[in-house]
C-alpha cells in the first residue's frame, strides 16, 4: 500500500512528507567490531532518508550504507532514531549524509501540500452530467425517392 503520511505530533515540523512504502534495500556498515551486510524492507520514506528495521545492533549516529535493489546507486545514511525492537529486528529512522531528493525515484508532494485531517472525510468530486442533445437541432435526412 502507498500511503501519504502527513499526520501526528511530528507532521508540521517534518522537512518532507513522509510515504509508506516497502522497498526492498541492503544496509551496510560496522555493528560492533565486524561488518555486515542485511537485506530488508523500509517501512516508511520521505526525501531525507527512511524508516527500517534490522537485526544487526546498531546505535544512534553510526553511520551505514543503503542500496535499492532498483538501481545501483549507494546513499550513506546516519541513523538518527534507533526505535522499538519487534521479533529481533529494530526499527531504526536513517537520514541520508549528503541530500539526495531523487534516491528513492519517486516523486513526493511539494512542500506547500497538505493532507487532511483524519476526522475530515473525503466527498468526491460531482462528476458532470452528460449534455443532452440539443432538441431545436434538425432531424437527419431520411432517404426518399424524388
Amino acid at each position: 500500500m502507498n500511503t501519504w503520511s502527513g499526520s501526528g505530533p511530528d507532521a508540521s515540523r517534518r522537512r518532507s512528507q513522509r510515504v509508506i512504502l516497502s522497498v526492498p534495500i541492503t544496509v551496510s556498515g560496522d555493528a560492533g567490531n565486524a561488518a555486515f551486510s542485511e537485506k530488508t524492507l523500509t517501512l516508511v520514506i520521505n526525501a531525507h532518508g527512511a524508516l527500517i528495521t534490522l537485526a544487526a545492533k546498531i546505535s544512534q549516529g553510526q553511520l551505514v550504507k543503503i542500496q535499492s535493489s532498483s538501481h545501483p546507486e549507494k546513499q550513506g545514511c546516519r541513523v538518527v532514531y534507533v526505535g522499538p525492537a519487534l521479533e529481533g529486528k529494530t526499527q531504526l529512522g536513517i537520514e541520508f549524509t549528503e541530500p539526495s531528493p531523487h534516491f528513492w525515484h519517486i516523486a513526493f508532494p511539494p512542500e506547500s501540500w497538505t493532507p487532511l485531517p483524519p476526522d475530515k472525510p473525503i466527498i468526491p468530486a460531482k462528476s458532470e452530467k452528460a449534455e443532452k442533445p440539443d432538441k431545436a437541432a434538425p432531424a437527419p435526412a431520411k432517404n426518399s425517392k424524388r
